[in-house]
């Protein structure tokens, strides 16, 4: 494995209205142990609705603003610095209510959740 070193704003970028994935390291780089992305949302970004995974768990780190993630079946916001472990199997999704941009740094294990993104994007699209 190599280093991988990107600056602020890098990575593979996916749109998706008032979501913009940022992956960082896939399963490429990290010989499908982990996948690394951050993930924006606009104010008023209402979420991707509510999922789990069953083979993977998720991590996430509040990188700005102030998410809303729902862990189970309670929505909980969530301020800068916080830190979020979902196992796999627990049902969640983040939203973003505030008048202000949130951000996320996602973590997910093992790595691979990238495969799915062209699919999600086509999604986001077909419900705009």
């Amino acid at each position: 494995m190599t280093p991988i070193m990107l600056s602020a704003g890098e990575g593979r970028r996916y749109a998706m209205g008032k979501l913009t994935a940022v992956f960082k390291a896939d399963e490429d780089e990290t010989g499908c142990r982990y996948s690394a992305s951050e993930w924006w949302m606009e104010p008023g970004f209402e979420g991707v609705g509510p999922h789990s995974h069953v083979e993977h768990e998720e991590i996430f780190l509040v990188i700005e603003g102030a998410p809303e993630i729902l862990v189970g079946d309670a929505w909980r916001a969530w301020e800068k610095g916080a830190f979020v472990r979902i196992p796999a199997g627990v049902m969640h999704d983040f939203r973003n209510r505030s008048d202000k941009s949130a951000a996320l740094f996602n973590i997910f294990i093992p790595g691979g959740f990238e495969r799915s993104m062209p699919q999600i994007v086509k999604w986001f699209e077909e419900q705009a």
